[in-house]
């Protein structure tokens, strides 16, 4: 696989190496979309880019509210029976971080300010964005600019802007123009920058809409005689789509500076004008309080009213109880995530920054999905992907299992879109889209699209996490087994048996996580976790029948399972046909892949990759060249089905053909390099994956965070490096600490229970911090309980 440039391509003069902070001490006009990313806050709600307060220089102005979208009819060239239909596509909200600064009537404007200091930091553990500017303005005069900016990870709707001003030695009429913009629809300074820019061929950005989305429904001001202004409310309805927003904004002032304010409250914009009469050394200090409400289809004065109320208790608590709330939050989502590593100060920022990610991504989701960039851009549209299931809910299954609940919640809301998808391909069961926000498949390229029935196995490897971690057997009574009544139907329908010398269980025209082969037969991923999704299913309806017979009896009447039925799912698994090829010794990526011709890496320049922007995919389909080794994550997703030498063979042949493009690669590259013994190839995965949107490896980082690679982060550290192994029954840890660490400590929640894992060169040391004993297995194969009086020392 290509290996990047990772943490040598951080310029530290620009972004110092800090453990709990990310720090910038100057800007530059030439990375804007990539810092509007890496400086994004959120709530896994509320997202707003790294935008600067001015308003002015931006790659990209964004806000986005979580599952906020519009829909479009998705035109095909050539119409096909269930093609998708409905475009969804994440709506940039009306952005409230507009604070523009004018001294003298000049403006501040970033790219042409005279600065004395530039900083911003984003701080991992108080939870709040800040900059800090000294700006010499055109007259010659000093002032003193902090700006501060916080979505609540404690309250879902609250944003909170805050500025202080201090001239420095003279006297000067300052202005504050505080906006909340429409900038989906209106005209600012960014869409013309936008166009110069073009959309280019790139299918990972975000669709650009060339007519009105949000239909004005509503302006408001209200309180007006208020000293600092009042509130204003917009509100709109999605054109197409119904879904409705409100949102706000209220100031409160402190300033000893006479003040006047005037507000307009118009359909796509509304703006306060703070003017100041300022003197040096006399502080200005202006809060803005934000609120974002949205719905399916309650009306917009409805919104606005919840709008208003969110505004007044965040006012009643002040700015101070806030940052308070915002900080314990933290210190709890720390204490039960940090992952604390010894010996590579630049790790462990990076680390921490990804972990961040996760916090911002999941806080506030209230059983909404976590999209591929999460809130902090509209790449892909702002859809949902199997990657969450993959790659971040096994994290919060062990460090939050209330927020792994909700998403899992998520995907069973969805069942019945997801049965009626299958129903359009013929199929029993649930087919869940590879693509969506809503619910139906957004993809209109089938191949690529449709074609990856493994989706139904993410959200069931989820489901298995989230019960090994928790035991939430109430969860798999009263949703779970129906996703996997539904999902196990699918694969046993989709099979079908062949007898070619044995009798075997075949799935064909189907497409594996590697985009780069599409349409096969017998892809071995496919396979392998149909075959885990139709035994979990059984096994686990087994379970539910002893253990609640009337929960059972209830699953059986809304879904028809009947005992036969189980049986053939055992039937199909135990016919199960997984390819092999004898000769090499390794498993063949699907049925036909050994009979393609390898791809001409020496002839393939750095600058043709991601090959999927350079040749057409026919191109790519004909040849051995993955995107992602489906083998490789078949191998980590579950390894027990492979011995130490086959996973050895089949690592050594696909990590030679993978690219990487797929963001999702380096960490699973990593952890099998890990398991096999690569140790030095998987600590260079690891940090391909752990600097990915920090280094800006793949060159996207400016469309959002690689939300899935944060989480891949997470388990390369944990599943790789300390070598979790969660059976359900027990833990298992198979310790491999880079060579140039000192150590790597971290905490686990499992069954209401927490432990804490330190690993150093020589092994881990698993201590008991709350709850029950829990049961660790030991290298030599024993069962031991680990409580407060036995730490527990594995090699």
């Amino acid at each position: 696989m290509k290996i990047r440039p990772t943490a040598s391509a951080i310029p530290r003069h620009r972004f110092p190496a800090e453990p709990w902070r990310l720090v910038e001490t100057e800007p530059s006009p030439h990375d804007l979309g990539l810092t509007e990313t890496l400086f994004a806050i959120g709530n896994g709600y509320i997202g707003m880019r790294a935008n600067p307060a001015e308003g002015r220089d931006a790659h990209t102005h964004g806000t986005y509210v979580n599952g906020f979208h519009e829909t479009w009819q998705i035109e095909h060239a050539e119409e096909a029976v269930a093609f998708a239909k409905t475009g969804q596509t994440l709506v940039n909200v009306p952005d409230a971080k507009l604070l523009k600064l004018y001294v003298d009537d000049e403006p501040l404007l970033l790219d042409a300010a005279d600065l004395d200091h530039y900083e911003r930091v984003l701080d991992f553990r108080s939870g709040v964005s800040h900059r800090e500017l000294l700006w010499r303005t055109p007259g010659g005069k000093r002032l003193h600019i902090r700006s501060e900016r916080l979505v609540s990870l404690e309250h879902r709707h609250l944003a909170v802007m805050h500025m202080e001003l201090t001239l420095l030695d003279d006297s000067a009429p300052i202005v504050i123009s505080s906006q909340l913009l429409n900038r989906q629809d209106g005209e600012d300074e960014y869409h013309v920058r936008a166009a110069a820019l073009g959309e280019g061929t790139d299918p990972r950005r975000a669709r650009k809409f060339d007519r009105r989305v949000l239909v004005p429904r509503l302006d408001r001001h209200d309180d007006a005689d208020d000293p600092a202004g009042g509130q204003a409310t917009l509100g709109y309805r999605c054109k197409n789509s119904g879904m409705t927003i409100s949102c706000a904004y209220r100031h409160v002032v402190e300033s000893a500076c006479d003040y006047t304010v005037t507000t307009e409250v118009g359909d796509d914009l509304a703006k306060s004008d703070f003017s100041f009469d300022a003197h040096a050394d006399e502080t200005i200090r202006i809060t803005k309080y934000v609120a974002y409400h949205t719905s399916r289809g309650v009306p917009p004065e409805e919104l606005a009213d919840r709008c208003t109320r969110t505004i007044d208790r965040a006012r009643r608590a002040g700015r101070a109880q806030i940052y308070a709330q915002q900080r314990t939050w933290l210190d709890s989502f720390w204490s039960n995530s940090d992952v604390e590593v010894v010996g590579d100060p630049a790790a462990q920022q990076a680390i921490r920054w990804n972990l961040y990610q996760l916090a911002q991504a999941s806080a506030r989701t209230h059983e909404q999905g976590i999209g591929a960039k999460a809130v902090t851009a509209g790449g892909y549209d702002g859809h949902y992907f199997w990657d969450t299931e993959v790659y971040v809910l096994p994290f919060l299954a062990y460090t939050n299992p209330e927020a792994a609940r909700k998403l899992l919640r998520f995907r069973y809301h969805m069942l019945d879109a997801a049965r009626a998808r299958a129903s359009e391909l013929s199929q029993v069961g649930a087919l869940y889209p590879w693509r969506t926000i809503n619910g139906e498949e957004a993809s209109a390229y089938y191949a690529a699209g449709t074609a990856q029935y493994h989706i139904n196995a993410a959200i069931v490897y989820a489901l298995e996490k989230y019960l090994n971690a928790t035991g939430d057997v109430e969860f798999l009574a009263d949703e779970g087994a129906e996703m996997l009544v539904e999902t196990a139907r699918l694969y046993e329908d989709l099979g079908f048996y062949a007898t070619n010398g044995a009798r075997h269980f075949h799935i064909h025209g189907v497409t594996g996580p590697d985009e780069y082969t599409t349409v096969v037969n017998d892809n071995l991923y496919t396979n392998v976790m149909a075959r885990f999704t139709m035994r979990y299913a059984a096994r686990s309806l087994a379970f539910l029948k002893e253990w609640n017979p009337d929960a059972y009896a209830a699953i059986a009447r809304r879904t028809g399972v009947s005992d036969a039925e189980i049986a053939s799912w055992h039937r199909a698994c135990d016919a199960m046909f997984l390819p092999y090829d004898d000769e090499l010794g390794i498993h063949p990526q699907d049925a036909g892949f050994l009979e393609r011709e390898r791809w001409d890496f020496s002839v393939t320049p750095s600058e043709k990759y991601p090959l999927l922007l350079h040749f057409h995919p026919l191109v790519i389909y004909r040849h051995q060249v993955l995107k992602q080794a489906d083998v490789v994550l078949a191998m980590f997703l579950r390894g027990e089905h492979f011995d130490v030498d086959q996973k050895r063979r089949n690592f050594d042949y696909y990590d030679p053909i993978t690219t990487g493009d797929s963001s999702l690669s380096a960490c699973v590259q990593s952890i099998v390099a890990a398991d096999v013994g690569y140790d030095d190839l998987a600590l260079d995965y690891f940090h391909q994956s752990l600097y990915l949107d920090l280094a800006d490896t793949h060159g996207n980082t400016a469309d959002g965070v690689h939300i899935a690679n944060a989480g891949g982060v997470w388990a390369g550290l944990v599943y790789g490096f300390a070598g979790l192994i969660d059976t359900g029954d027990h833990l298992e840890f198979r310790p491999r600490l880079p060579d140039t660490w000192t150590s790597m400590s971290f905490g686990l929640q499992r069954h209401d229970s927490s432990i804490r894992v330190t690993v150093d060169r020589e092994g881990a040391t698993i201590e008991h911090v709350s709850g029950f004993p829990v049961p660790i297995r030991t290298s030599d194969g024993h069962d031991v309980l680990v409580d407060a009086d036995t730490p527990l020392r594995v090699t």
